[in-house]
């Protein structure tokens, strides 16, 4: 099934969308380069209401990269960031791409473990992290070589403090912000990394085929793994977003910034595609309806891009306190299965189509998508983006291709489609075949205009909030608590397509279950999320041949009692 102007599912595109793009020939680098230039004094970011044109944001980002420079990164070198959305998530992102070096994007809700095993991998030198998640780098043992650890205070971009958010008297706000902007113990502040003069405009610049980014993923199973991102798979998938919302226009389009950009779907929308159009990104830390509606009266948003229950809750929020919607244009879902409710209630109150779209941190993310065209099927996640191939293969023998409409293994091949695992060759291998086809571990079916539904997970990741859930992860810090014996992690589907994280654990002799302590001590090693929200025991875990816990028959002898 390769993407071809013959194939069946280029009719349903929407008009104007190209069944192929024209490939990128130039880094991210060139690309933000040249927004900078084009867009000038147009305004690039705006954070509680504080805006940065492109201009500024070019020199911030000049600055830094000189600044990191001179604390010894050099091209191919890993710089770590843990950072919420903010300005300086934008800059410190551009600048460690100017050096030709690789951008690791991480969790900020991380706990120190979690980073850990991630640092081991990548073993960046420098990071780039929230005052807030500072300290779990600073907890790493000193073998780890950490040299330095430049800290991030969001209120260092706010416009201004303000004395109701710290609830202090007035002549105390400017010693109250002194403090508040104080680096975290033993760290640089990022503000004084932007003293540096701009980088020298010699400076070499990274290529097309330059790793840019490191992106973990659970993929398919197990632990964490680093997805290598070059320019070209992120620049290519930036340019397959602008094919396909066709009417998008430069420096017009104004991107509310919700979903992480630490996560592969907000870094392609927000970080390469929102500056590739030139666009105002509207930054928001995290998600919050009222901090959005109040953002929706100065800069109405035309790109609304988020997972359902973000989009349901806007959508009420908006109804109640009468806040128009009708500037969301553009509005893709991802991440989990998007309800009929949920495109009715969104479409009731916003200016145009709620599509739902398919990727993975594999393909920069985004491979799939559903037209904004009244040719779009709800339900589905769409037909191959421009450039895209897709074929659907036996899941026992994938060198055999299925029959139209049977299920099977869906694979993927484009230019969005990542480079392999980071120092992995043996997964890298187990995911990316022979010919470049990338094996996505979900079971679809097709119908003859190329609509692809999901039929199942061919493996078991948990997605609660939009986020990933490993089983594995979460059974090993239960099996590390003395009263577990065994444990099983799964998924237990709750309304509008969501899930909550549950574990059945097997308890030692002579113990009883503590749930709240098995989540207290779940919770100081895993992010919230990733906490079981009921933990049951049971007798025995059910098992293979082998050995290996069965979790399809543990989560059918557990989830219908919860």
């Amino acid at each position: 099934m390769e993407n071809t102007a013959a194939h069946p599912w280029t009719k349903n595109y929407q008009p104007g969308v190209p069944a192929e793009i024209e490939l990128p020939t130039e880094s991210l680098s060139a690309m933000f380069e040249r927004s900078v230039a084009e867009a000038g004094d147009s305004p690039a970011t705006e954070f509680f209401g504080k805006r940065t044109s492109y201009r500024e944001l070019g020199e911030q980002v000049e600055r830094a990269a000189e600044g990191l420079r001179r604390l010894g990164v050099r091209a191919g070198d890993r710089v770590a960031l843990i950072l919420p959305n903010c300005p300086q998530h934008v800059i410190a992102f551009y600048a460690v791409l100017r050096l030709g070096a690789v951008v690791v994007e991480h969790n900020p809700l991380y706990t120190s473990r979690e980073l850990r095993h991630q640092f081991e991998d990548h073993q960046a030198r420098v990071v780039i992290a929230w005052d807030k998640a500072a300290e779990s780098v600073r907890q790493f043992p000193k073998d780890m070589r950490i040299d330095t650890v430049v800290s991030v205070n969001l209120l260092e971009a706010f416009p201004a403090v303000k004395r109701m958010a710290l609830n202090l008297p007035v002549k105390k706000l400017r010693a109250s912000k002194a403090a508040l902007t104080a680096p975290a113990p033993g760290t640089m502040a990022f503000k004084d990394l932007l003293k540096a003069e701009r980088i020298d405009a010699a400076h070499p610049r990274p290529g097309v085929e330059d790793l840019a980014v490191i992106q973990y993923t659970s993929g398919t199973t197990g632990r964490p793994k680093g997805a290598m991102l070059t320019h070209f798979n992120l620049y290519s998938n930036a340019l397959q977003g602008e094919a396909w919302m066709a009417g998008a226009r430069e420096r017009q389009e104004i991107l509310y910034a919700i979903l992480p950009m630490f996560h592969a779907f907000g870094m392609t929308l927000y970080l390469t595609f929102g500056v590739k159009k030139q666009g105002l990104l509207v930054l928001f830390p995290k998600f919050d309806p009222d901090l959005v509606l109040q953002a929706m009266k100065k800069s109405p948003a035309t790109v609304y891009c988020a997972v359902p229950p973000i989009y349901e809750r806007t959508a009420m929020a908006a109804k109640a306190k009468g806040v128009s919607l009708r500037s969301a244009k553009y509005c893709i879902s991802g991440a989990m299965n998007l309800p009929d409710s949920v495109v009715e209630l969104w479409e009731s109150v916003s200016g145009g189509l709620l599509v739902e779209g398919y990727g993975m941190t594999e393909s920069s993310p985004v491979a799939l998508g559903n037209p904004f065209h009244p040719t779009r099927r709800t339900g589905t996640i769409g037909v191959p983006f421009p450039s895209t191939g897709m074929k659907v293969v036996d899941l026992d023998d994938p060198s055999i291709e299925v029959a139209q409409g049977e299920p099977g293994e869906l694979l993927l091949k484009g230019p969005q489609v990542f480079a392999g695992y980071w120092n992995n060759p043996e997964e890298t291998a187990k995911t990316l075949t022979a010919d470049g086809w990338l094996r996505t571990g979900d079971v679809v079916t097709v119908d003859a205009e190329g609509f692809t539904t999901i039929v199942d997970r061919a493996k078991e990741l948990i997605i609660t909030g939009g986020f990933n859930v490993s089983p594995t992860e979460v059974e090993s810090v239960l099996r590390a608590h003395p009263d577990v014996r065994d444990a099983a992690a799964f998924g237990k589907a709750l309304e509008r397509g969501r899930e909550m994280v549950v574990a059945a654990v097997e308890l030692e002799p002579g113990t009883e279950l503590d749930e709240e302590g098995l989540r207290e001590h779940c919770r100081g090693q895993l992010a919230g999320y990733k906490v079981p929200k009921r933990i049951v025991a049971i007798e025995a875990m059910p098992r293979s041949m082998l050995g290996k816990i069965l979790r399809k028959q543990v989560r059918e002898q557990v989830a219908p009692g919860l």
